[in-house]
Order: C-alpha cells, then structure tokens, then sequence
C-alpha cells in the first residue's frame, strides 16, 4: 500500500474538519446529500461524456492502483538482467528458454522469447518499444479521466451553488429567514465538496497515476536496453555499467555491491 496516498488523503480530510470545527461548524454541517448528489454525480456524468465507456470500468483498477504501490525496483531488475547475461554468455541464448517458465513480468518474457526464438535485434526492439508505447498510452487515458472530472467537479460545484442561489433568492420574498441561510449553506457547500473533490481526490490521483507511468516506462526501457545487449552478447560488466546509467548516482553503489564490482 502506497502510504503517501493514504497518509496524505486522511491528513486532508482530518484537517478540513478540525478546520471546521474550530471554525464553529459540526461535521454534520457539512454533509448535504443534494450537494453530493450535484456535484459528485454532475462531475462523474461530464467525465464519462469526455471518455470512451470502456475506461469506466477501468476506473476501480486504475483507483487502487495509485493507492496499492507496485513499486519498480530497478536495481533488482539490472541484477537479474545481467545474471541473463552471465548465463547467456556461458551457455548461449538457448539456455534462457529453461529461466522462461519462472519469469512473472510478461514484458521481460516477451522479450526474452522473442531473443530466444531468434528474432533480429531491430525487430526486438521495434516489437517492445510498440508495445511499451501502447501501456504508457493506456496509462495516460486512465490518467487523463481523472483529470477531466477533477476539472468538471468544481464546475459542478458552482452549477450547485447557482441553485442554491436560486433558492436563496425565492425565499427573500417570504422574509423567512431560515430557509434563506439554508439556501445560501446548501449553495456554498457544493463548491466546497467541487473544490475537495477535484484537489484531494481527482488530481492527487492522476498526477500519482503519472508517476507510477513514469516508474514503469523507466523499468520496461532498462529491460529493453538489458535484453537487446543479452542478445548481442554483450559482457555481463558492460551490461551492468551500461544499465547502470538510469539509476541516480546515490544508488549505483548498492547495484555494484549486488552485482559485483564496477
């Protein structure tokens, strides 16, 4: 579980309430079941106009995937790269088709089937920067949904406070004066629930989103860079110093000690 999502989620709502409650409201004062109904079905009715209807059912796995971390690791991917390569270089390309069966990333798999299978390296390369492409493209629609509604929920947010407006301004006649601050509570807490909506939930969660792309996208490029110089025999030290170069200085050490030295 990604901590950061959770710690800061609950530290936002815990904040906006004891804001509040100092503030002299209850939490009951905040809680209007029209309002949700405005702002949070307005907003995800808007959304799902703006997007083919199959990312709908995309959304729960996309939501628990910013919240549940899949962490690339990629020092741990280099080291298992370049013992591909020892291996390969001591008992050829074939030798890989045995490590193939234990292999649970399907895109390494892939790619190291295509090397045993002989495929030309143009062609590796052509086939997983294809297929890359396509997951950063999947990631980026599912990542762009939740951007679109954290741009409609504060719209729908002051579509509901115009009603509530509306209503406002048809009880001044009457001189009540209850229904008239209920009018103008009611239209105010719609834009409050538009605005939480869109900057603790909707865009916390496309920009997490984005990150985890960029995580994977690193990832699947060193194993791209990892399998093609597998194929072309390349020495296990040169595989482990050229893989090396996508990971920040500070953690080349741990790799060196991992791998062996540099």
């Amino acid at each position: 579980m990604d901590i950061a999502t959770i710690l800061g989620f609950l530290l936002g709502v815990g904040l906006v309430i004891f804001g509040s409650l100092v503030a002299g409201l209850s939490a009951g004062d905040l809680i209007d079941i029209p309002s949700v109904l405005i702002t949070f079905g307005g907003g995800l009715s808007a959304t799902v106009m703006g997007n083919p209807l199959y990312l709908l059912t995309t959304i729960p796995k996309y939501a628990r995937f910013a919240i549940f971390e899949k962490k690339a690791n990629i020092a741990q991917m280099i080291t298992r790269l370049v013992n591909y390569s020892e291996r390969a270089r001591r008992e050829g390309l074939l030798s890989l088709e045995d490590d193939l069966a234990n292999v649970d990333e399907p895109f390494l798999k892939k790619g190291l089937q295509l090397v045993v299978d002989g495929t030309d390296p143009e062609l590796v390369r052509n086939i997983l920067e294809t297929d890359m492409s396509n997951i950063h493209a999947r990631h980026e629609a599912n990542a762009k949904f939740f951007g679109l509604m954290g741009v409609y929920l504060p719209a729908f947010g002051m579509l509901g406070t115009l009603i509530g407006l509306i209503q406002m301004l048809k009880n001044l006649g009457t001189g009540d004066t209850s229904a008239i601050g209920a009018g103008m509570a009611a239209a105010l807490i719609t834009t409050l629930y538009g605005s939480f909506g869109s900057n603790l939930i909707a865009m916390p969660i496309k920009d997490k989103l984005l990150r985890r792309d960029q995580d994977e996208m690193l990832e699947k490029a060193v194993m791209i860079e990892g399998i093609l110089s597998i194929q072309s025999g390349d020495n296990p030290r040169i595989v482990k110093d050229k893989l090396a170069s996508f990971l920040p200085p500070s953690d080349r050490a741990a790799l060196d000690e991992a791998v062996g030295g540099g």
